[in-house]
């Protein structure tokens, strides 16, 4: 019990849960996109399932690291560039991620109405509630494949900056409490705000591309990202109370007149 007095435990277990925590903002963001396809009443159980999915992932890889840093180790060449089964991973999510937003993109503007979650009251065994049904966990295997690459990435990262495994999983568990409180107002606020959503979904387009050049060992800091992200969002907040305060005034001329 003496390490749970060593201040360098503490200062570790702190900075790697904040890092946890923002490595883990893409995955909230994709996560809170997707529970956003689904009905109001299945939504909170799906994010729950979601992080605890990524949580369980994380733990997982963090009990196998001999296998995790096996994952760097070259399997094959192709054109002169080593592949390794880490690069494998971050090419079929990064390839995974870049659809996946895309897509979205594309229903958010182009057939929000036609793609659009099941709507109706449905009753247990109705036409409805299978479909709801099929939705939902359509969702959370999608939610599966790309916590898996998130994990990795966020594992991989631990393991560089902390040698103390009850640390590392301490800080995923604790990045993870965090996240549940946090998943639910991001996701109402993105859903509640079309253009943020977008920005979003730019963002994760942005990360697949990172993700997708990690893989042949070109490594985007995602600092410069969330740069981007964060400046944008900035733009958009503006806007957003730009609108507030003209449709106040709209509201208040045809009130007086």
């Amino acid at each position: 019990m003496d390490f749970l007095f060593d201040p360098n435990i503490w200062i570790a277990f702190a900075m790697l849960t904040t890092l946890e925590i923002v490595l883990g903002i893409d995955n909230i963001i994709f996560i809170s996109i997707l529970v956003g396809r689904l009905p109001h009443h299945m939504r909170d159980k799906a994010r729950r399932l979601g992080l605890g999915f990524a949580m369980v992932s994380r733990l997982a890889l963090l009990a196998s690291l001999s296998w995790v840093m096996g994952l760097t180790a070259n399997l094959f060449s192709v054109l002169g560039q080593d592949i390794s089964g880490r690069d494998l991973v971050l090419l079929v999510g990064g390839f995974f991620l870049l659809y996946k937003a895309s897509h979205e993109i594309f229903v958010e503007v182009e057939a929000r109405e036609e793609d659009g979650p099941p709507s109706a009251v449905s009753t247990e065994g109705s036409p409805v509630a299978q479909a709801n049904a099929k939705l939902f966990w359509g969702t959370i295997a999608q939610i599966g494949v790309i916590d898996i690459v998130f994990s990795l990435d966020s594992v991989i990262t631990a393991v560089g900056m902390v040698n103390q495994l009850p640390v590392m999983m301490a800080a995923v568990v604790a990045s993870v409490g965090v996240m549940l409180f946090a998943a639910k107002p991001i996701g109402e606020f993105v859903d509640a705000h079309p253009s943020v959503k977008v920005l979003a979904l730019a963002f994760l387009v942005m990360v697949g591309m990172a993700l997708v050049a990690e893989a042949f060992d070109s490594h985007i800091p995602k600092g410069y990202l969330y740069s981007a992200m964060a400046f944008s969002l900035g733009v958009e907040a503006l806007n957003i109370r730009a609108r507030g305060k003209r449709q106040a005034k709209a509201a208040a001329e045809n009130a007086a007149g």
